[in-house]
């Protein structure tokens, strides 16, 4: 199969699925449990914040749980469009068609090394086609913003809150 008819299918079997998908979901945001997408999550917290996290495996769990659970609160404050679209992309990546559509193996992420994972995600940001590169971005950010949303990482930045208004004594 020549890469244009592989990157073409790939387009109109998203589209098709996205569509479908837009078709059958109701008009209110569902609220998601902490345990939907866990999985997901776990996988592409460590590829995305990789040299970030903890290096101590128990520690390093409690960051990715705590990571999972600001995901979902961001989650829940995105417009509904955004809600949406991100949703279809994790639901694609869980489901065994869906990878194949997005990543071309059928092999499950969390059965996947992390290199083959980064160099998934590299093919998406340096990717021709402007769905992969939001897919991308749409994943990376929300990983990033949620990780960093924990006042616990902000010392890894060197930033503290600040103080609006100071008590006189």
């Amino acid at each position: 199969m020549k890469r244009r008819t592989f990157l073409t299918a790939s387009l109109v079997g998203t589209a098709s699925l996205a569509l479908g998908v837009n078709l059958v979901l109701p008009e209110q945001v569902p609220v998601m449990s902490q345990d939907k997408h866990r999985v997901i999550f776990s996988v592409l917290i460590p590829v995305f914040m990789d040299g970030a996290l903890p290096e101590m495996d128990s520690q390093k769990q409690l960051a990715i749980d705590r990571t999972i659970a600001a995901i979902h609160d961001t989650m829940s404050v995105l417009p509904q469009a955004q809600y949406q679209e991100l949703l279809q992309l994790i639901e694609l990546l869980e489901s065994q068609l869906g990878l194949l559509i997005l990543t071309g193996s059928m092999t499950p992420l969390l059965m996947r090394s992390p290199a083959h994972l980064v160099e998934m995600l590299d093919g998406w940001r340096d990717s021709a086609l402007s769905l992969f590169q939001q897919a991308y971005l749409g994943l990376r950010e929300l990983v990033m913003a949620s990780y960093y949303a924990c006042p616990e990482h902000w010392t890894e930045l060197n930033y503290a809150k600040p103080i609006l208004f100071k008590e006189v004594n």
